[in-house]
C-alpha cells in the first residue's frame, strides 16, 4: 500500500525565466515585450560596471542608474532610490547583481508596485521569491507580499564567471539553506520537498568544480539551476530557527548576509536535527554524507568560508544578546526554542567548532 500523501497547498511562483549562458542577450526583445520603456537600473557601487553594461544593452529604455544598493536594505538608501524613480519618472526596476541590489529593487517595488527585471549575478535566490528584509534602526524586518516578486528573471552563467571562489561559496551556501529548512518548514510539502532536495544536490555538486576553475561555464550553470530552485523553496515552505537567526545576527549587528547563512547553517541543521529525521535521510542522500552539518560545514571550508562568527566580527557577549533577540519573536521551528541549546549552539557557530546536537 502507498503511503498517504496527505493535504497541502502549493502556490506556483509567477513570473517568466530566461536560462543560459548568453542569455543577457535576450534583455532588450524581453524588457519590449513587458511594454517597458524607462527603466532604474539598480546594483552596488562595486558593479556598477555591470548596471553600465544593462544600460548600454537596452539603450533608450535606461531611465537612470542607481549604484548605491547596500547589505540588508537599509530603508534610507531606499528612500534615495525612490527619489531617482520619481525623478525620472521610471516605470520599471532592473536589479543586477546579489542579493543587495536585488533586495533594493524588491524594496522600491513595493513602494511603487513598479514591475522589476532580476539579473542575479549571486546564488542567494532572492529573485524566485515574494519576500523582502529591510533593516532600519539596527532591527531587521521580513514581509511577504506578491509585488516584490520580479516579473523576469534572467540566468546568464557568463555573468558569474568572475565571482570569486570564497563569495560562490557562501552565496551558495545561503540558497542551500533555503533548501535545508524548506525540508521540514511547516508549509513544506512534497513537491517542496523534491526541489529542495535537487536544489541541494545540485549546488553541492557544482561547487566543487567552481573551486577547481571558477570560469567554469557548466559548473556556473549549475549552480545558478540550483540557486532557482532552492530560491523557490524558500518562496513555497517558509523558514525556520536557521533565518532567524541570520536575519536578527544581519539586523542586529551587521554581519554580512551570506557570510553569516555559511557560518550558522551546520549549527542550525545540527540543533533541529533530532526532530527532523526524514529530512535528515533526504541530506544523507543528496550530499553523500553521514553527517550532513559537518558536510555542509566542510563545503564551506572548501569554498574558503568563514568558519566563524568570531570572524565576521561578532563579539562573544553578543551571543547572549542574540539569543534574547530570537527567543523574543521566534519563527515556527521543529524544535522548540531551548535557551540553553540555543546558546550553546550559537556559541559553536561564534567559534568554529564542528556542529553538534545537544
Amino acid at each position: 500500500m502507498n503511503p498517504m500523501i496527505g493535504s497541502f497547498v502549493y502556490e506556483s511562483l509567477p513570473g517568466r525565466v530566461v536560462f543560459g549562458a548568453g542569455a543577457i542577450r535576450q534583455l532588450s526583445e524581453e524588457i519590449a515585450a513587458l511594454g517597458l520603456s524607462r527603466a532604474l537600473v539598480v546594483t552596488t557601487p562595486a558593479q556598477e560596471d555591470l548596471a553600465q553594461m544593462v544600460a548600454a544593452r537596452i539603450g533608450g529604455a535606461c531611465a537612470a542608474i542607481f549604484a548605491g544598493a547596500a547589505m540588508h536594505t537599509p530603508v534610507g538608501v531606499t528612500e534615495q532610490a525612490l527619489q531617482l524613480v520619481n525623478t525620472h519618472q521610471a516605470d520599471a526596476l532592473i536589479s543586477i547583481g546579489g542579493g543587495s541590489a536585488l533586495g533594493l529593487s524588491k524594496a522600491l517595488a513595493l513602494r511603487t508596485d513598479l514591475p522589476q527585471v532580476a539579473i542575479p549575478t549571486t546564488y542567494a535566490g532572492s529573485e524566485m521569491t515574494p519576500i523582502l528584509g529591510e533593516t532600519q534602526d539596527q532591527a531587521k524586518t521580513t514581509l511577504r507580499d506578491p509585488k516584490v516578486l520580479p516579473e523576469l528573471v534572467i540566468y546568464d552563467a557568463e555573468l558569474t564567471l568572475e565571482l570569486p571562489v570564497g563569495i560562490s561559496g557562501t552565496s551558495a551556501l545561503n540558497a542551500i539553506a533555503h533548501s535545508v529548512e524548506a525540508l521540514y518548514a511547516r508549509e513544506s510539502n512534497p513537491v517542496i520537498r523534491l526541489l529542495a532536495a535537487e536544489g541541494i544536490r545540485s549546488l553541492a555538486s557544482a561547487l566543487p568544480g567552481i573551486a577547481a576553475d571558477q570560469r567554469d561555464v557548466s559548473a556556473r550553470e549549475m549552480a545558478q539551476y540550483g540557486a532557482w530552485l532552492c530560491g523557490m523553496c524558500l518562496a513555497g515552505a517558509g523558514m525556520a530557527l536557521h533565518h532567524k537567526l541570520c536575519h536578527t545576527l544581519g539586523g542586529s549587528f551587521g554581519l554580512p548576509h551570506a557570510e553569516t547563512h555559511a557560518v550558522v547553517l551546520p549549527h542550525a541543521l545540527a540543533y533541529n536535527a533530532p526532530a527532523v529525521p526524514e529530512a535528515m535521510a533526504t541530506l544523507r542522500v543528496v550530499l553523500d554524507a553521514d553527517d550532513p552539518a559537518l558536510a555542509l560545514q566542510r563545503l564551506g571550508r572548501t569554498m574558503g568560508a568563514p568558519a566563524s562568527l568570531r570572524e565576521l566580527g561578532l563579539a562573544e557577549s553578543d551571543i547572549e544578546t542574540t539569543v534574547e533577540r530570537t527567543m523574543a519573536s521566534p519563527y515556527w521551528n521543529p524544535r522548540p526554542l531551548e535557551r540553553g541549546a540555543l546558546q550553546e549552539t550559537l556559541w559553536r557557530a561564534w567559534a568554529g567548532t564542528a556542529p553538534a546536537s545537544e
